[in-house]
């Protein structure tokens, strides 16, 4: 892209073209692990023959660099480099705190 072109879009518009990561929400399943969570990420698909829809369910590693995140909270995650060995994803927000007892 020519920088006359660049001068004539917005700088967000800029920004939101050079960053095309995946987002997911899903809720935190584990925190035993020092700033890693599992997140189980619901997706629903209807099946090519039957078209009924199934609920499938990913795990998710997620890198959380202040441990904040809690067992139970709904979180916002994003997709990142690989950080290690199965992390992929890194959290962005807590949505929803889980309730506590």
């Amino acid at each position: 892209m020519s920088e006359d072109t660049q001068k004539n879009v917005a700088p967000a518009q800029v920004e939101a073209r050079e960053n095309h990561r995946k987002v997911r929400i899903g809720t935190v399943v584990s925190d035993k692990q020092d700033k890693t969570r599992v997140v189980a990420v619901a997706r629903t698909a209807a099946d090519p023959l039957y078209k009924k829809v199934i609920k499938h369910t990913t795990k998710c590693y997620v890198h959380d660099e202040k441990n904040e995140s809690k067992m139970g909270d709904v979180v916002k995650i994003m997709e990142t480099r690989p950080l290690s060995k199965m992390k992929r994803w890194r959290l962005v927000e807590i949505q929803k705190h889980a309730a506590t007892n």
